[in-house]
């Protein structure tokens, strides 16, 4: 649910990256963050939870090209990762133009991302929302690890609809900007669209 500002002549968007807990979402956006121009991005936002060390969530606009004469402002949000803070999740997803999921690729993390693919595909439709027609990337993150499951065999697990497929390395940067252009570049391909 793009939100246009007449005004400023801008076109906000929300992207909000969703995962397990502690697979990398967060590091996502903190490397984001330290890596963008201080002109080009607002204020780093987080609110930390009491009884465990992953964000709640954090907020970053972020400036990205212009459609139609309208600069582009992306917002990016990460959601809680526990199971607990579900309503959370499901706020966040609220307006949404773009979905990065972050798949943990170690071999005992697979289930906690399966559940958390689909917390994320039922919390989608109760807006509305298709995860088959929306902007959307999967990033398999955590690649450096010993124990990682082969990306093939990740894909075919968690692949929805040939969304581009992003090794990462969150923690020293490796495909995190590859995921943000890869979702970015289709939410302003619908935004031109409509």
């Amino acid at each position: 649910m793009t939100f246009i500002n007449y005004a400023s002549r801008e076109i906000n968007c929300k992207i909000v990256y969703y995962g397990p807990g502690l697979c990398g979402k967060t590091t996502n956006l903190q490397y984001i963050y330290d890596s963008t121009a201080t002109q080009a991005k607002g204020k780093l936002i987080s609110l930390a939870t009491e009884s465990d060390r992953t964000l709640f969530f954090d907020f970053m606009p972020l400036e990205l090209g212009t459609v139609r004469g309208f600069k582009t402002r992306f917002h990016l949000y990460t959601v809680p990762g526990q199971v607990f803070y579900e309503a959370s999740r499901k706020l966040i997803l609220k307006g949404v133009d773009g979905v990065v999921f972050v798949a943990d690729s170690q071999e005992e993390r697979m289930d906690a991302n399966l559940e958390s693919l689909y917390n994320l595909e039922e919390n989608l439709r109760s807006y509305g929302y298709d995860l088959l027609k929306i902007p959307y990337v999967l990033q398999l993150n955590k690649r450096d690890l010993p124990n990682v499951i082969p990306t093939n065999d990740l894909t075919v697990e968690l692949q929805r609809k040939g969304e581009p497929v992003i090794e990462a390395i969150a923690s020293s940067g490796q495909g995190v900007f590859d995921t943000l252009k890869a979702v970015a570049k289709q939410v302003l391909t619908e935004l031109r669209r409509s």
